[in-house]
Formats: C-alpha cells, sequence, structure tokens
C-alpha cells in the first residue's frame, strides 16, 4: 500500500488497517527505525483508557448505595426471623 507523506510530516493509516487493527482517534503508537524501515506500534491501552467514558450516563455510587440499601433490608429481615 502506498501513502503520501503531507507538508505537515502526516501520514494516512487506511481505513482498512484502522478497522483491522482496531484503531481510534487519539490512539498512541511508539516509533522507531529498524534497518531503514519506519515501525509504528500501537501502545496498549491501560485499564483506565480501556473504562474512560464506558460508563457515562450512570450514576454508580446511586446503584452502588441502592444495592447496599437493598442487602441492609434483606440481612435486617433474617435478622428478625432468628
Amino acid at each position: 500500500m502506498l501513502l503520501r507523506l503531507s507538508s505537515k510530516g502526516q501520514l494516512v493509516i487506511p481505513k482498512t488497517i484502522r478497522e483491522s487493527l482496531r484503531l481510534k482517534n487519539g490512539d498512541q503508537f511508539q516509533v522507531r527505525v529498524v534497518d531503514g524501515k519506519i515501525v509504528l506500534e500501537p501502545v496498549a491501552k491501560g485499564l483506565v483508557e480501556k473504562l474512560y467514558g464506558k460508563y457515562a450516563g450512570h450514576d454508580l455510587l446511586k446503584e452502588l448505595e441502592d444495592e447496599h440499601r437493598g442487602r441492609s433490608k434483606m440481612s435486617d429481615r433474617f435478622a428478625l426471623d432468628a
């Protein structure tokens, strides 16, 4: 596949390659020269990056509090039955 370097020193990775490697806007790469060739390697995402935005729109604290209240009510019922 032939790519052209822009006047700003940029290359565009073809869509088919981006999709096959699941590359997204903002992904980072290590770049190095090996035997006169440019090698780009995607940097593995950390746990925080993988989860970032996954739970947007969820009130996790409220969900945790609701779950805790439900368990407390259940344990109170068992205590009264004993």
